[in-house]
């Protein structure tokens, strides 16, 4: 099924669209809520203001992407690297610097 240009808002429940694409489409200010993105690929998108909770993000890449003023917070990041650099160590520079 295609949808061109369509300009009403759109309810999608208990719905598989697992392989759809959405090219050149507004999804400003939608919710989502209990959905599979499991396998998703977002690539030059705006997400600015996203407010992320209960997601579970690992094993994913993040890469060339703006995290400035980003704010993370109650987080597991265990096993999550920067620049091939894990957090803990990160953390653990940190503290030192921050006690000498």
């Amino acid at each position: 099924m295609q949808l061109r240009s369509v300009a009403k808002c759109l309810d999608v429940d208990d719905a598989d669209l697992s392989r759809s694409k959405f090219n050149n489409a507004n999804l400003s200010s939608t919710s989502y809520n209990q959905i599979e993105f499991s396998g998703a690929k977002f690539n030059d998108c705006n997400m600015t203001g996203w407010q992320i909770n209960d997601v579970n993000l690992s094993g994913s890449t993040i890469e060339n992407v703006d995290l400035s003023g980003v704010d993370i917070s109650n987080c597991r990041l265990a096993g999550a690297r920067i620049d091939g650099v894990a957090i803990e160590d990160l953390f653990d520079a940190f503290r030192r610097q921050s006690q000498s």
